[in-house]
């Protein structure tokens, strides 16, 4: 009886192994690059400049001048935010805010900076001049290279530009607002993307971040977008894999010749 016992343990142990064996190398080699690289610079702030302030002694245009613009081409219901942001050195309002179509649908659509089609998600934007009140457009194709290079660490070399108005599950800018400009440099070797609509640096992409990424799907198992923990295919590995480990104590205890000596002593 022991003597099977032990043989279908160890048939379990070995087989568990052969099939969980791979994803375990993931994980290890995903453990190892994670804990020997600096977050920061997997992100990139390597490859930025610093962050800039206004003085405090700016002169700015209220909020309401900008919305009493707005609101003469646009039928504004309500209003989502209103931030202070920075477009080439000028003082910039961000206004994101809701029409009355919008304001019934809100609740249904999912928000922009989580994939969807528009930067605002359910919700539209608007620039404006902070110091005039003035609207402004969305970012040109030249005001995007600019305002990353403006970002970008020097010499900020452009090799190309590309307008983005989709992305798939696992391209490098997914779940970011939509349309965005991505630049491309020679040097540093890095991508900016900017969104369009909300006139502001979203992301950067460099080598270091791409390998990160990699090994990150590999180490959630997550094929589709990279961060779904709770994926059946994890939780199955994560069973078994606790299994195996259960299996290997057991094996263990089974051919040890302490715990069979003992075994017989006691016959």
């Amino acid at each position: 009886m022991a003597k099977g016992r032990h043989y279908y343990i160890r048939k379990l142990h070995r087989y568990l192994g052969l099939i969980l064996g791979v994803q375990f190398l993931f994980w290890t080699l995903g453990g190892m690059y994670f804990s020997w690289n600096n977050i920061d610079e997997v992100h990139g702030d390597q490859l930025r400049k610093g962050k800039r302030f206004f003085p405090a002694n700016l002169n700015m245009a209220s909020p309401q001048v900008a919305l009493q613009e707005l609101k003469k081409t646009t039928t504004v219901d309500s209003i989502k935010a209103i931030q202070l942001i920075e477009i080439l050195g000028a003082p910039t309002y961000q206004i994101n805010y809701f029409t009355k179509t919008e304001e019934v649908n809100k609740g249904l659509v999912v928000s922009g900076s989580h994939g969807g089609g528009h930067a605002g998600g359910g919700s539209k934007v608007q620039l404006a001049n902070a110091e005039t009140g003035q609207l402004r457009s969305s970012l040109s194709k030249n005001e995007a290279v600019r305002l990353a290079q403006y970002n970008v660490v020097e010499p900020a070399l452009v090799e190309k530009v590309e307008y983005m108005t989709e992305v798939g599950s696992h391209h490098e800018y997914r779940e970011k607002p939509l349309p965005a400009w991505a630049i491309t440099f020679k040097q540093p070797s890095c991508t900016v993307y900017i969104s369009t609509e909300l006139g502001t640096f979203q992301a950067i992409r460099h080598n270091q971040w791409r390998v990160f990424d990699f090994l990150w799907m590999l180490h959630t198992m997550d094929f589709q977008g990279r961060d779904n923990f709770g994926n059946l295919l994890l939780k199955a590995f994560s069973v078994l894999g606790l299994i195996t480990v259960l299996s290997g104590f057991m094996l263990y205890f089974v051919s040890s010749p302490t715990f069979r000596r003992k075994k017989n002593a006691r016959r």
